[in-house]
């Protein structure tokens, strides 16, 4: 067997290897002649799955090592008989961990306390849902909008965008890109919306870049300037608009899911998945493939305020000021396109927040709930 993998999918040779021969290439890369002798595709979102890139190909399996498909035209591979497989889920803790890391990290620059904002969520599926429950289990105020579930499910705990809007000190976006029909998502954040933001609100963007019009955020930043932004997608990507880059407080290359935990759950969601197509035993787990944590416990006294507490915690295991710089000094080195996607295909994995152990002495004991709530596995000191 033939297989095809991203480049940048880990555990590769280990997952596909014992199936058959593994043809790495760089997603950007992957066309309709490195496909043709393949018999299985695994790719990441960079890569547009389509009739042009599959017609003359032998392929009978195509994986995405991502939770979002819109980039992969499924019809085209059902008309084919290729099977298909995505990995729902798997990053959605990795995305967590960054709106909570730049929100704190926020917080500390801007003087605020995050633990006092009312945060709106706009898509409640993977990753939107598990933000909503560690943020409730802080403590902290959630407003949550999505209209397809709200119609499938009643309108209970649901509230439309303009009131998320009208309510929120924070707005985090994780909707899937749809763009069509009475739930079309694309601009689903509009000039019109835009222009309503209250000042001081934080809009945050971990979902997909057309779901928010840069032009019109770019113009409110660099307008009257008194609103917040967080942007890890973007629209035209990797060639983004700069001048939105420069005036986001936290810009980074499309990479909120990409820890290491995230990452190997993808891969493994997909090597699951082949092996069933071609009728394969799946003899690795999971836990093969993960390794120990470079940092897997911190000890805390008294003498941290819960906020202070967090932001400790939180970056032990990520700070996102790095990935930041990363973008900012890639950019003006190498170009806006090429930086991004040098960020991207260069990126240190990190971990997740859940591989540490945070372990609280008798004077740091009040600190437990909102701790273990953010996703650390938190126990008292021995």
């Amino acid at each position: 067997m033939r297989i095809v993998v991203d480049a940048n999918v880990p555990a590769a040779e280990a997952c596909f290897g014992p199936l058959g021969e593994v043809i790495r290439v760089p997603g950007r890369e992957i066309d309709a002649d490195t496909v043709r002798d393949a018999d299985a595709l695994v790719v990441r979102s960079i890569t547009r799955v389509d009739e042009a890139l599959v017609a003359g190909s032998r392929l009978r399996f195509v994986g995405t090592c991502t939770i979002g498909t819109d980039h992969v035209d499924r019809a085209a591979l059902a008309a084919r008989d290729i099977g298909f497989a995505s990995a729902p889920g798997c990053n959605a803790e990795a995305v967590v961990d960054y709106v909570l890391t730049s929100l704190a990290t926020l917080a500390e620059r801007q003087g605020f306390s995050l633990l006092e904002r009312t945060v709106g969520i706009v898509g409640v599926g993977n990753v939107g849902g598990r933000l909503r429950t560690r943020l409730e289990g802080m403590g902290i105020a959630c407003l949550a909008c999505d209209p397809p579930r709200a119609e499938a499910e009643g309108g209970e705990g649901f509230h439309d965008l303009d009131a998320l809007i009208d309510a929120c000190d924070v707005l985090c976006l994780h909707t899937p890109l749809v763009r069509d029909g009475r739930h079309a998502t694309r601009h689903l954040l509009d000039a019109r919306r835009i222009a309503e933001l209250a000042p001081g609100t934080v809009v945050l963007n971990a979902g997909r870049g057309d779901c928010l019009d840069g032009q019109a955020l770019r113009a409110r930043l660099s307008g009257q300037g008194d609103i917040t932004a967080v942007l890890d997608v973007w629209e035209e990507e990797p060639g983004i608009d700069a001048a939105l880059c420069d005036l986001a407080a936290i810009a980074t290359p499309h990479i909120a899911g990409h820890s290491r935990d995230g990452k190997l759950r993808g891969t493994h969601a997909i090597y699951q998945a082949l092996t069933q197509r071609f009728g394969l035993p799946a003899r690795l787990t999971l836990a093969d493939l993960s390794p120990a944590p470079p940092l897997a416990s911190l000890t805390l006294d008294g003498g941290l305020s819960v906020e202070e507490a967090l932001r400790l915690c939180m970056r032990a295991v990520y700070d996102v000021r790095r990935d930041h710089d990363a973008l900012r000094r890639e950019s003006r080195r190498q170009g806006m396109a090429v930086g991004f996607d040098h960020c991207r295909a260069n990126y240190p994995l990190r971990r997740e927040f859940s591989t540490l152990a945070v372990e609280l002495r008798p004077a740091a004991e009040a600190l437990a709930k909102t701790l273990a709530a953010a996703g650390f596995r938190v126990a008292p000191s021995a």
